[in-house]
């Protein structure tokens, strides 16, 4: 019965853990990694065709982007995930395999022209539909025989449509524990969502900590607040740009944008057009739709029981294909654009910056979470240019940030959400946090509220069983294995060019070569010293 811990260990992204039960391997999410990978991830201790099971959380692709990788390297197990997380996957991963094709062409189209080697997609929409077809759609609260001593449970968190804390029961040779991992816990008073539900019984939690270091403050009037940035921006005759995420954010947004509207709340204006410019976004809206009776709060479920729809106004409109995308910059009017990516890191939303962020009359307005590293985090952190489809971009445009919106829960929330526990579980793993947020998270919980707490590094070990830890994990910052790469290429490469030099005195064994070859004995052997070392 172990617990190893592999991604979003100290870092934000890439989450992903391990779970051996009863001779079954279980990963909880498979995630890739977003912005600046800081530390070296522990690479999965088995091979994909060995692994049994996914749990699922929720269908963010920090949480589900590896999913096709997994696949095409041999998994064929059963992915569980909630019925509105298999919906919006099944639209995501698809996404996220066109973006990895679509980009290595891009690297392939410029490498033939530099003589470069072939760049390989991550995975392909093969992978991306393979994989869709092993999930099992699953209810919230209703308890899952996975197989011989593994029962499941989803409880809704309030983070994402579908969004899940997953209860683990565990019994292996007459020891039975149980282990609930958070996913990312939800903001409260998210428009659509219901807030976040409690689970009382753990031995054991592995916990986000995302802003554990931080409180949102009191809840903003998102309302008006977004109201006067579309107002005072279309007043200049300059248009709104909201990098968003396609899915969750960007239908949050559609419902205060409604607001706006049906409150003609910005004047002079009242006819403004709002442009969903995303294919997966509008996708996702017609999932959000499907999934409302068993994911919408008391307050959207009443619009609908009006006849109205919360997500859509008059002036919406969509674009699907990539020229309906570009036509949008060409119209002159003032006018608000919703595109991906959220951290402006891929998708159309680099393109409506390339041609609105040198315009002082505009406004980038982000509405999310920027990762390190991440371009959304460089222009929030006061960039003066960046570097756009091989072009330095003046940033001109106001940047602006909506305070408070965030689908994840505060300090507050999230110890709101650990104090639910009717006991105090035996251990509580903090994860999925920058570097120094987890252990301050980790303190707080110890040092104010008695739990005992951990912040592992990738690569941790712990007997659940036993309740002891096996292994350690290891701070690997990524510089430093790129260091130790660099260091092992350049022996080789010497190792390499001093066994060439001695064959070619092999080859011309003449006068003074048993002197030449010993020497060239001597530096093969230091070099193989290095090597190993």
């Amino acid at each position: 019965m172990k617990l190893e811990f592999i991604g979003a260990d100290h870092e934000v992204t890439g989450s992903c853990h391990y779970l051996e039960v009863n001779g079954k391997h279980i990963l909880v999410d498979f995630g890739m990694e977003q912005g600046t990978d800081l530390f070296v991830n522990q690479e999965l201790p088995i091979n994909a065709a060995d692994i049994d099971y996914v749990f699922v959380t929720h269908a963010h692709i920090d949480h589900t982007g590896l999913l096709p990788l997994l696949y095409a390297r041999g998994f064929r197990g059963s992915v569980f995930a909630t019925i509105a997380t298999t919906d919006l996957c099944g639209i995501m991963l698809r996404d996220s395999a066109h973006i990895q094709s679509a980009e290595a062409e891009w690297k392939n189209r410029k490498g033939r022209r530099s003589g470069k080697g072939e760049a390989v997609p991550l995975y392909t929409m093969s992978d991306a539909i393979g994989v869709m077809g092993l999930f099992i759609p699953c209810e919230y609260g209703k308890k899952i025989s996975v197989c011989d001593g593994i029962t499941i449970r989803f409880t809704d968190i309030g983070h994402l449509l579908g969004s899940a804390s997953i209860e683990v029961w565990m019994s292996e040779e007459g020891i039975e524990k149980k282990i609930v991992f958070s996913g990312d816990i939800g903001n409260q008073n998210q428009p659509l969502l219901r807030d976040p539900q409690y689970t009382e019984h753990a031995d054991y939690v592995v916990m986000e900590s995302t802003y554990g270091d931080r409180s949102h403050g009191e809840i903003p009037d998102y309302v008006n607040e977004l109201a006067d940035i579309i107002k005072t921006t279309f007043d200049k005759g300059g248009n709104v740009v909201i990098p968003s995420f396609a899915v969750g954010r960007t239908q949050e947004l559609l419902y205060f944008i409604r607001k706006i509207k049906e409150d003609n709340l910005v004047k002079g204006h009242e006819n403004f057009e709002v442009y969903v410019d995303s294919p997966l976004a509008i996708e996702a809206t017609l999932i959000f739709n499907d999934n409302k009776d068993s994911c919408f709060d008391e307050e959207a479920l009443n619009y609908i029981r009006k006849g109205i729809n919360p997500i859509s106004f008059p002036g919406l409109k969509t674009s699907i294909t990539s020229e309906e995308s570009k036509q949008i910059n060409f119209a002159e009017h003032p006018k608000v654009i919703i595109s991906a990516s959220g951290m402006c890191e891929a998708g159309r939303i680099r393109h409506h910056l390339k041609h609105n962020l040198w315009r002082p009359e505009s406004t980038i307005l982000f509405v999310g979470y920027q990762a390190a590293g991440s371009l959304g985090r460089a222009l929030l952190e006061g960039a003066k240019t960046v570097h756009l489809f091989g072009e330095e971009i003046a940033v001109c445009a106001k940047i602006k940030r909506l305070n408070g919106i965030s689908g994840h829960a505060d300090r507050e929330g999230l110890i709101r959400w650990i104090n639910a526990f009717e006991e105090k579980p035996k251990k509580v793993f903090i994860v999925h946090g920058e570097d120094q947020v987890c252990d301050i998270f980790a303190d707080n919980l110890k040092e104010n509220y008695g739990f005992d707490t951990a912040a592992p590094y990738s690569g941790a070990i712990f007997d659940l069983a036993a309740n002891a830890w096996v292994k350690e994990g290891l701070r690997i910052p990524i510089e430093k294995k790129q260091k130790e790469a660099s260091r092992a290429n350049d022996v080789f490469s010497r190792l390499l060019a001093a066994g060439q030099r001695l064959l070619a005195v092999i080859r011309h064994n003449e006068g003074g070569a048993n002197k030449d070859l010993a020497k060239f004995a001597d530096q093969i052997n230091s070099l193989c010293d290095k090597w190993d070392r």
